[in-house]
């Protein structure tokens, strides 16, 4: 039988609380409920924008003593629709999203609702970054716990390798200082186990200096060349240092000002880069990139880093319904190279967008041991992500279905693990899949401990054992 909220209680929550707390009719209501991916059309009981930490305590005590699911949304891009409900409550940390710099300290306190937007242009201002989301209006939040690649990973490792400490508000609505020394146990979860065990308010990053000019862009190859675009790629990466960050992506010519418009909406592949390093030096270590076979379009250059990290922005708009899925690959031998050729051959036209993103891990995220955090696939050389995207939710499923494909057919080189953060939906089995055994074993034991009832359930979750 389903909960019904009465309106006294509602009243009663909005009475202790300073932010707005909308149900339905109201004339935000509408607005507040939806999210980036507009694959999930979910009409919550309640949406609470939170503004500090006790309202967080508050909502989560609420949401135990009525008995209603929370759902926990930061920047509310959620592939997988986790950051919203039917019938439950929403706590909306998008107003929480301060980001306090100390220049000497070289850290960052960042608000648990924050964008990398907002990240990048606080710590940008000082010549100080952490590897942040490739799209500027991802939460810093929902990315760091679930681990977090980005154009730096290469050099500084992933956003959750920067994260000192956290301020988290408990399933019994306690507020806990989480560091090395208190909860350490808890510490290590939240470094890539996703908003399983509470709400995150705060963050404390370490900062590394980075730019604010940055090598940065991409090279634009005709599809019909991917496979020697991408041969040459992979060949080139043992001898790239660690400054550099690569990844390829298999896609369709958008209609931007920098590529001819007879390339528009043709098959093409892109080689992006960021260089975080000398830029004179970086321009030798580059050059192999501008050569793997007849380039449409070259703007990979001298770039401010924020700059970078907005560049696709404008293709990463709210409303459209988003699909990924994801496959750690062992390596890229031909035989791989030749089957993400034929799926992209096979990718629907615009106006869907279908892409195979390869991303180039090693460097720094290599050399954290696998035992330091839940992100247990650092010794994987590429990610695979198989993105579907459209602007009718309708017609996601037949994209959906290429993009299941092209996983499995090219998860055979390596070993059918994925990437929490690209798991566009739940189940047992991708928790399974991102979370080696042990490691899975320990998470549970943290579970156990801090949300035995499951009330953080809205994730790639997993529960408790009890």
């Amino acid at each position: 039988m389903n909960h019904v909220l009465g309106a006294a209680s509602v009243r009663e929550l909005q009475s202790q609380l300073p932010g707005a707390v909308l149900t339905a009719g109201e004339p935000d209501y509408e607005t507040a409920r939806q999210i980036w991916n507009s694959a999930f059309d979910k009409r919550p009981a309640v949406i609470v924008r939170a503004t500090s930490t006790q309202d967080v305590v508050r909502t989560v005590l609420f949401a135990r003593s009525e008995g209603l699911p929370l759902a926990v949304r930061g920047g509310g891009h959620s592939i997988a629709g986790f950051s919203t409900c039917d019938g439950g409550i929403v706590l909306d940390l998008s107003s929480m999203n301060d980001v306090q710099v100390d220049i000497e300290e070289r850290r960052a306190i960042v608000g648990g609702g924050a964008t990398w937007k907002r990240f990048d242009a606080a710590t940008q201002s000082h010549g100080l970054a952490a590897t942040g989301g490739m799209i500027s209006s991802t939460g810093v939040g929902g990315l760091t716990l679930g681990g977090g690649i980005g154009h730096l990973m290469r050099k500084q490792g992933l956003a959750c390798d920067h994260v000192r400490s956290l301020e988290l508000v408990t399933a019994e609505g306690s507020v806990l200082s989480v560091t090395e020394s208190q909860h350490p146990d808890l510490l290590w979860a939240l470094k890539g186990g996703g908003g399983n065990f509470g709400v995150v308010t705060k963050f404390d990053f370490a900062l590394q200096p980075v730019g604010p000019t940055v090598l940065g862009g991409a090279v634009f190859y005709p599809g019909e060349e991917a496979a020697e675009v991408i041969s040459g790629w992979r060949d080139a990466l043992p001898g790239m240092p660690d400054e550099l960050t690569t990844t390829v992506n298999l896609t369709t010519a958008p209609p931007v000002p920098f590529i001819v418009d007879d390339w528009h909406y043709r098959k093409v592949v892109a080689v992006i880069a960021c260089w975080a390093g000398d830029i004179g030096e970086g321009e030798a270590v580059v050059a192999p990139l501008r050569a793997l076979g007849t380039p449409i379009s070259d703007v990979l250059g001298a770039i401010p880093y924020v700059e970078l990290q907005q560049l696709v922005d404008p293709l990463w708009e709210p409303g459209a319904a988003n699909y990924f899925t994801s496959t750690f690959l062992d390596g890229l031998p031909d035989e791989a190279v030749a089957k993400l050729c034929d799926h992209h051959r096979e990718a629907a036209d615009p106006p869907a967008q279908m892409e195979l993103h390869v991303h180039q891990l090693g460097g720094a995220v290599a050399r954290v041991p696998a035992t330091d955090t839940p992100f247990g696939h650092r010794s994987s050389p590429f990610l695979l992500n198989c993105v579907a995207r459209t602007a009718n939710s309708a017609d996601l499923s037949q994209q959906v279905a290429w993009a299941r494909a092209a996983r499995n057919d090219i998860g055979a080189f390596g070993q059918a693990a994925t990437y929490a953060n690209y798991a566009g939906e739940a189940g047992e089995h991708l928790v399974r899949a991102s979370y080696p055994p042990m490691t899975l074993a320990r998470l549970q034991a943290v579970k156990n401990q801090y949300d035995p009832s499951n009330l953080f359930r809205f994730n790639l979750n997993i529960p408790p054992t009890l």
